[in-house]
């Protein structure tokens, strides 16, 4: 894969498309390549989550979170640990390659550098952060108020929990 390639593919990532060409070759410059083989660990589940990953090339299958809920498959340009990119913790799941698979690897310090030289893509990362949050609100708001009405259906409430 050539550099425009690899630029393309970063661009097309969630959050990657607000940056510039500049700083996506600083991205393709700096970051950790991987390659992977059919069934190689990406991680397991409980690993340090050290950097997010851009899959490259080929599909990594994510572990279900809860038990009998299906696996997630991230093809090409799929971001995998957004939230690493930018705070340690722990990896929540197990990636593994399904088939010949290529990462990229970005760590935290590296995307703090890459927002800290292009201030208009770190304006734009922190926009749609913001928004991602909002719209997580928004959600849990909706789950509590369901909540509140079966809570008020299952005590005998009358008025269907509400006020």
């Amino acid at each position: 894969m050539g550099l425009d390639d690899d630029i393309a593919i970063l661009a097309a990532a969630p959050l990657f498309g607000f940056l510039d060409r500049d700083a996506l070759r600083l991205l393709t410059f700096a970051a950790e390549r991987r390659d992977l083989a059919d069934g190689d660990l990406l991680f397991a589940r409980g690993d340090p989550a050290d950097g997010g990953f851009v899959v490259m090339a080929g599909t990594i299958r994510l572990e279900p979170r809860l038990a009998g809920a299906e696996p997630v498959r991230a093809g090409r340009s799929a971001l995998i640990g957004q939230l690493a990119l930018f705070v340690r913790g722990t990896r929540p799941t197990e990636a593994r390659a399904e088939g010949s698979a290529a990462v990229m690897r970005i760590t935290p310090m590296l995307m703090r550098r890459v927002l800290e030289e292009f201030p208009a893509a770190a304006q734009a990362v922190h926009d749609t952060l913001a928004d991602d949050l909002a719209d997580l609100v928004t959600d849990l708001d909706q789950v509590r108020e369901l909540l509140e009405i079966i809570d008020g259906i299952s005590s005998g409430d009358s008025s269907g929990g509400r006020l």
